[in-house]
């Protein structure tokens, strides 16, 4: 629908007719008691924004077709304290987005500065609404947005925060995504951050293509490594495999390239659906990507990853001198996009760029 005419305004009575944004609570299953927000761009894409899991995304579709991996857990509530270990899969629903860190991205880990589980605290920690925006269809204002704080942390230690504020507009299958992470504590927090995007099927299939480009370093070596290897096709999502049942996985880690405005890009194409997913980001902001592959049978997803580190961990980060540090009240801009193509034009240069 073309929203840039104004022949529709006469018949529409409400904006939830064309779109906008409905904010709910779940009442059942794991994730009775939790908030989420509906997002209806007005274009088949919808998708539904966990308030209180960080506002990170689950559900997300394109006309019929559904975008995101979701695990068998599904929603489930915040935990806060399932930061030991690898608690954090024990909450891991899966969907489009999940968030990592704010302070550490990778496996559990031990050195001298303190324990750290896998991936974090954030993803289980409940957002602050600060507004909801809908459209204004009689202004012609077709922004709609959702935006939130989520805050990290403890008395006596650190304190980081994320405000995040998710932006769609009437008539465009995009979702825009601008983070703030700042330091409100009073001392020095370590930073790692990534975005956790979890494809699934029917957009991922054998033969969906995975576009990205960069140099890249398999995280496997050795006979663990069965998938990244120069001359094989990792860019091709495969059929489920048997040696992915249970923790089977593989991945590997890209410094991706970036065009002459800053901005890296990566995606996937399925041709027999006919559309494109691209997944845009800034190169100084998120330098790294993480493209996971984990073809087991009944559990079969694919992960665009952009971070600001590899996923392993704060201790290698401190030993290579890469970890960053946020000074109090210092502050970083993260922005992102991730858009449908639909057109044989607009698919056709997004994969040219790869």
């Amino acid at each position: 629908m073309d929203f840039s005419k104004k022949d529709w305004l006469e018949k529409v009575s409400h904006v939830a007719q064309v779109g906008g944004i409905e904010t709910s609570v779940l009442d059942n299953g794991r994730g009775r008691g939790t908030r989420i927000a509906w997002i209806n761009t007005g274009t088949g894409l919808r998708f539904k924004v966990v308030i209180d899991r960080a506002m990170d995304i689950a559900d997300a579709y394109f006309n019929q077709f559904n975008l995101s991996w979701i695990s068998r857990l599904g929603v489930a509530r915040p935990q806060p304290l399932s930061d030991k270990g690898a608690d954090w899969l024990s909450t891991f629903g899966g969907g489009l987005l999940v968030t990592c860190g704010l302070t550490h991205v990778g496996g559990p880990e031990v050195d001298a500065f303190g324990s750290r589980g896998l991936h974090d605290q954030i993803s289980n920690i409940p957002a602050e609404i600060i507004y909801i925006k809908q459209p204004d269809l009689l202004s012609g204002d077709l922004e709609m947005s959702i935006s939130g704080k989520i805050l990290q942390g403890h008395p006596l230690g650190h304190y980081i925060e994320l405000t995040r504020t998710i932006r769609c507009y009437l008539g465009d299958p995009t979702i825009y995504i601008e983070d703030v992470v700042q330091n409100v504590g009073n001392m020095d927090v370590p930073h790692m951050l990534l975005y956790h995007f979890n494809f699934g099927w029917p957009l991922v299939d054998a033969g969906t293509e995975l576009l990205w480009n960069g140099k890249w370093q398999p995280r496997e070596s050795g006979e663990s490594n069965k998938i990244f290897k120069a001359g094989l096709d990792f860019k091709t999502c495969q059929e489920p495999r048997e040696d992915h049942r249970g923790a089977g996985e593989e991945a590997v880690f890209i410094a991706p390239e970036s065009d002459q405005s800053g901005n890296s890009s990566c995606g996937l194409f399925n041709e027999k659906l006919d559309f494109a997913v691209a997944l845009t980001f800034k190169k100084e902001q998120l330098p790294w990507l993480t493209n996971w592959q984990h073809w087991g049978p009944g559990e079969y997803v694919t992960g665009l990853e952009p971070g600001t580190n590899p996923p392993l961990g704060q201790k290698v980060m401190r030993e290579r001198k890469e970890l960053i540090f946020l000074k109090p009240k210092e502050k970083k801009v993260y922005q992102l996009s991730l858009g449908i193509l639909d057109t044989i034009e607009g698919i056709q240069v997004f994969k040219d760029k790869m």
